[in-house]
C-alpha cells in the first residue's frame, strides 16, 4: 500500500483501486436487498390483499429498523474494528434475503425483512467513518461518491431484477436471486478491502453515548445536513415508491418488465453521484450541494407529464439530482464532524433511512387521497425545504479543512 505521511490512501493507487471496488461492491449488496422489493409493491398489494402504503411496509419497516440500528452498530465498529462489522452485516442481510423469499406469509415476510433492515444497519455508517478515517482528504469526495454510486448500481439492478423475473416467473424467484447476488458481494467485499491503518479500537461506555451523539447536535451545520438526509430521502423514495403504481395503470398501462427497465436510470446516479462529488471536492460543497437539491425538484415536476418520454426524463433527472445531493452531504458529514466520526454517519444515515422509512409510507397515502398529484406536492414540498437548508449551509463558515 502507498502511504503519504499520515498513511492515507490517495487517489489513483493501487490501495485506492481495492478499497473503491470493495465499498462499491458493499453499497450495490445493501441497496439490492433493502430496494429489490421496491417494484414488487404493486404485486405484494394484490397478492396479500394490502393497500400500497401497506406494502410499502416491505421497504419502509427495514429502513426504519436498520435507521435505528445504526446507532447502536456505529460505537460497536469502535471497538470491533469498521471491516468486521461491516462484513457481519453483507453476509446476514444477504441469507435473510434468500430466507425470505420462501416465507408464505405476508407477516412473516414482514419479520423477515425486519431483520434485514438490522443486519444491513452494519455498513452504511461504518463504510463513511471507514472511508474518513482511512481516505487522503483529496480522494474522500471521489471515494464516497463511487461508494454511493455503488449503492445507485445496486439499487438499478435489484429493482431491474426483481421487476423482470416477477413478470416472467415469481417474485420469490426474483428476490432470492438478488439475496445470492448480494452474497457474491460480500465475498468480493472481504477478498478486496484493505485493512485498516489508521483505525484504533476504543473502549466503548455505553453512558457516554449519547453526550456522544449530542455534541455534533449543538454544531452549526450538522443539524442541517442531518434534516436534508430525511427530506432528501423521503421525497426520493416517495417517486419510486408509487411511480410503478402510475404507470402500470392508464394511460401509460405499462408491464412490470417495463416498469423494471426504467429503474435502469439508476445508471445516472451512478454517474451523477461520482461526479458530483468530484465537482464538490474542486469547486465547494456549499457550492455544488443546493445546485443538485434544484435539479432534483426540476425533475420532480416533470413527472407530473402525461407524456411517457417525459415522465422517463424526469424520473431520471430526479435520480441524477438526489444522488449527487446524497454524495455532497454524505462525504460533508465527514469533514464537519472532527470527533466521533462513526457516530456522526450513523446519526445522517439514521436520519436518511428514517425519511425513507416515515415519508415513503406517508407518501402513500399522499397518493390514495389525491393520486399522483398528490405525491408530487408532497415531494414538492420535502424538496423546497432541502433547497432552503442547502441555501442556509451554503452561507455557513466552514470548519479548518471542511
Amino acid at each position: 500500500m502507498e502511504q503519504g505521511d499520515d498513511r492515507r490512501i490517495r487517489s489513483g493507487t493501487p490501495a485506492f483501486r481495492r478499497t473503491t471496488v470493495a465499498l462499491a461492491a458493499a453499497g450495490f449488496s445493501t441497496f439490492a436487498v433493502l430496494y429489490g422489493v421496491q417494484p414488487l409493491l404493486p404485486i405484494y398489494a394484490d397478492d396479500f390483499h394490502v393497500s400500497p402504503a401497506e406494502s410499502s411496509l416491505a421497504l419502509s419497516l427495514p429502513c426504519a429498523l436498520l435507521a435505528l440500528s445504526l446507532l447502536v452498530v456505529s460505537p460497536l465498529s469502535e471497538v470491533w474494528g469498521r471491516k468486521p462489522v461491516m462484513l457481519a452485516s453483507l453476509f446476514a442481510s444477504a441469507l435473510l434475503t434468500i430466507v425470505a423469499a420462501l416465507v408464505p406469509s405476508w407477516h412473516g415476510f414482514l419479520a423477515l425483512r425486519a431483520l434485514t433492515g438490522i443486519a444491513a444497519s452494519g455498513l452504511p455508517a461504518v463504510a463513511m467513518a471507514y472511508l474518513a478515517e482511512e481516505m487522503d482528504p483529496r480522494a474522500i469526495g471521489l471515494s464516497m461518491g463511487l461508494l454511493v454510486g455503488g449503492n445507485a448500481l445496486g439499487g438499478m439492478i435489484g429493482r431491474l431484477i426483481a421487476g423482470v423475473i416477477a413478470d416472467h416467473a415469481s417474485w420469490r424467484i426474483g428476490l432470492g436471486v438478488i439475496g445470492v447476488l448480494a452474497l457474491l458481494a460480500a465475498l468480493a467485499f472481504r477478498w478486496a478491502l484493505p485493512p485498516a491503518r489508521n483505525f484504533e479500537s476504543r473502549r466503548t461506555h455505553w453512558r457516554a453515548v449519547p453526550a456522544t451523539f449530542g455534541q455534533h447536535f449543538r454544531d452549526a451545520g450538522l443539524p442541517w445536513l442531518f434534516a436534508e438526509a430525511f427530506l432528501l430521502m423521503g421525497g426520493f423514495v416517495c417517486v419510486y415508491n408509487y411511480i410503478g403504481f402510475r404507470l402500470l395503470d392508464p394511460p401509460f398501462s405499462l408491464s412490470q418488465t417495463a416498469i423494471g427497465l426504467i429503474f435502469t436510470v439508476y445508471l445516472a446516479g451512478t454517474m451523477s453521484s461520482t461526479a458530483t462529488g468530484e465537482i464538490a471536492s474542486r469547486l465547494g460543497r456549499r457550492k455544488v450541494l443546493w445546485l443538485a437539491i434544484a435539479v432534483g425538484l426540476a425533475g420532480i415536476l416533470m413527472t407530473l407529464s402525461q407524456n411517457l418520454v417525459v415522465v422517463v426524463v424526469g424520473i431520471v433527472v430526479v435520480t441524477v439530482g438526489f444522488f449527487g445531493a446524497h454524495s455532497v452531504a454524505s462525504s460533508w458529514i465527514g469533514r464537519r464532524a472532527l470527533r466521533h466520526r462513526a457516530q456522526a454517519s450513523s446519526v445522517y444515515l439514521c436520519l436518511y433511512y428514517l425519511g425513507s422509512s416515515v415519508l415513503g409510507t406517508a407518501g402513500g397515502w399522499a397518493f390514495a387521497h389525491a393520486g399522483w398529484p398528490g405525491v408530487v406536492a408532497f415531494v414538492g414540498g420535502l424538496y423546497c425545504a432541502a433547497l432552503a437548508i442547502a441555501l442556509r449551509l451554503a452561507r455557513l463558515a466552514p470548519l479548518p479543512g471542511a
